[in-house]
């Protein structure tokens, strides 16, 4: 039994905004939205040079996609259920500082619950530390560089989820 959350046709917000589950097709925008985004640029470049979010990565992971009212993606996450560990998660640029971070966390802990998680691992990109925290992830520790891609070490941040939220 799906959730309105995870629902295959989810009702849109009185803003347009809805979060739906991506597509193959949904997968060259995806790609070009984190290889855009202002947040890796200059020496966090090379994080994001070589990404892809193709169709195989898509039907595997559970990812989802906010998008407005044309259809338009506004930013999405990745959720791997088996290592428990959100790997994926952008905002477009232009929709920064619009809530769709907060929305896209609030409805990625809510799947994760769903499928009995009660805790989501987040390897975050250093700058990003102080949203992830902001919407209720505790730094758990750090993961050390990983050159020649990660030069520098990174958060490790828990979502701890409850079932009542």
């Amino acid at each position: 039994m799906s959730s309105p959350m995870t629902a295959a046709a989810p009702e849109p917000r009185a803003d347009g905004i809805r979060i739906r589950r991506a597509t193959g097709a949904d997968s060259r925008r995806l790609t070009a939205m984190a290889r855009r985004s202002r947040a890796y640029e200059g020496h966090y470049a090379a994080m994001v040079a070589g990404l892809t979010v193709g169709p195989v990565y898509i039907e595997t992971h559970r990812v989802h996609v906010a998008t407005d009212a044309d259809g338009t993606p506004l930013g999405f996450y990745a959720l791997l259920l088996d290592a428990a560990e959100l790997d994926l998660m952008f905002v477009a640029d232009r929709a920064q500082g619009l809530g769709i971070g907060r929305l896209l966390i609030d409805h990625m802990t809510a799947e994760a619950r769903e499928h009995g998680l009660d805790t989501v691992r987040v390897v975050s990109h250093p700058p990003a530390e102080g949203f992830y925290r902001a919407v209720g992830a505790a730094r758990t520790g750090t993961v050390p560089a990983d050159p020649p891609v990660v030069g520098w070490p990174r958060p490790e941040l828990h979502f701890r989820l409850t079932p009542e939220g």
